[in-house]
């Protein structure tokens, strides 16, 4: 519980003292850009401090682990890797070409109305390029 209060008190204090140089200072020009350096000097003080004080206890050992049991988790763990890489990059490659897609579409649409249909189908196109790599995930953890 005191661990707690203290680092509640140094994150305050980290705050605070930025912003009242900042506010107080108003008028000079580089002012800006030392609360700017007082608050990344404060905030990793106070990350090394939190780090001192809740994870400064006792280090217990693993039990031990057999090669049939690692070699599962291995597996496990390749499973969720090629799941989230299917995932990550089908997300990516739908953005860039949504981001395409969207940006021609909206400029055919203000040259021509009626064309909002077959603007949509290739915005949708593209999108469904999440949606498969989403699928492919699913079918590699099921």
């Amino acid at each position: 519980m005191a661990i707690k209060i203290v680092l509640t008190a140094i994150l305050i204090f980290a705050m605070g003292i930025p912003f009242g140089g900042y506010l107080l200072e108003k008028r000079k020009s580089g002012c800006v850009k030392t609360a700017l350096g007082f608050g990344i000097l404060l905030f990793f003080a106070t990350l090394v401090t939190a780090d001192i004080l809740l994870f400064g206890g006792h280090i217990y050992a693993a039990e031990a682990v057999t090669e049939a049991t690692a070699a599962a988790f291995s597996a496990e763990g390749w499973r969720y890797l090629a799941a989230a890489l299917s995932t990550g990059l089908s997300c990516i490659g739908a953005g860039v070409a949504v981001a395409s897609a969207a940006s021609a579409a909206i400029g055919a649409l203000s040259e021509d109305a009626s064309i909002m249909g077959k603007a949509l189908i290739f915005v949708a196109l593209a999108e469904s390029i999440a949606l498969y790599g989403l699928l492919i995930s699913f079918s590699i953890l099921g």
